[in-house]
């Protein structure tokens, strides 16, 4: 099992600096991998809380498609309260661990629109957006859900691991066009971080709403990933943007 820690106290240094230009400073510093052949699609792959970006590159060089660009950027360094206010890098602020727990949306609404920017980012260089897949683990894989579906442009498909929908009574009001993408949702039934019940809960939820959607249980599986899990995700990417030569 290869186990993403949820509260590794791991710093991105090279964010620092004015808030001004943040997006553009966040994609240029995200470990990213280049495709090796021809780039005809985009992942954008989000961590979890305290953790950075670099080992979720690490593990998407192990399943990569010579086709595809991968992006693993690293949130802000900022408090968290459910770690007693401690700094470290982190998507939104959370209060709790429960599905009706008080949520931080303004820092939601926030960190989305910079992924956003980051899509946008893509899209200027000749990606369309209907070949970009959004996901992430735990935190990251909430953003993920969040801002795929309320964008306005419809994606490739949308990745969720050991995660949650946050702002679930906004849904399926705030859709846009991705409640019809593809959406992966994999999760441990032994997490002890975000519990396998709340995985469930905010599948049972999407289901209402989203044509395409996927859940599978990891039997076993703690707050991490494994390699069974990591598999499923490269089919389901290389299923959502096959290498067929198009844009």
């Amino acid at each position: 099992v290869i186990v993403a820690s949820y509260l590794a106290f791991l710093y991105f240094t090279g964010i620092v600096g004015l808030l001004v230009g943040f997006v553009a400073f966040m994609a240029s510093q995200a470990p990213t991998i280049i495709a090796s052949a021809r780039q005809t699609a985009t992942v954008i792959f989000l961590h979890g809380l305290g953790d950075t970006g670099h080992g979720w590159c690490d593990l998407f060089a192990q399943i990569k498609s010579d086709h595809i660009k991968y992006i693993c950027p690293t949130a802000p360094t900022q408090p968290v309260t459910i770690n007693m206010g401690m700094r470290m890098p982190s998507w939104f602020d959370i209060y709790g661990l429960t599905p009706n727990v008080k949520e931080d949306e303004a820092g939601i609404q926030k960190s989305a629109r910079q992924i956003r920017d980051m899509i946008n980012a893509e899209i200027s260089n000749g990606i369309p957006s209907h070949r970009i897949v959004l996901g992430g683990f735990s935190q990251g894989g909430a953003l993920a859900i969040y801002t795929a579906l309320t964008h306005d442009k419809k994606l490739g498909g949308i990745v969720a691991l050991s995660s949650f929908l946050p702002l679930h009574e906004q849904f399926p009001k705030a859709c846009g066009p991705n409640k019809d993408s593809p959406i992966f949702q994999g999760h441990g039934d032994a997490d002890p971080v975000v519990p396998y019940r709340w995985g469930v809960l905010s599948g049972e939820h999407l289901k209402l709403f989203a044509s395409k959607y996927e859940f599978k249980t990891y039997k076993g599986l703690q707050h991490g990933s494994c390699q069974e899990e990591m598999k499923d995700v490269k089919a389901f990417i290389d299923r959502v943007l096959p290498n067929d030569g198009k844009l």
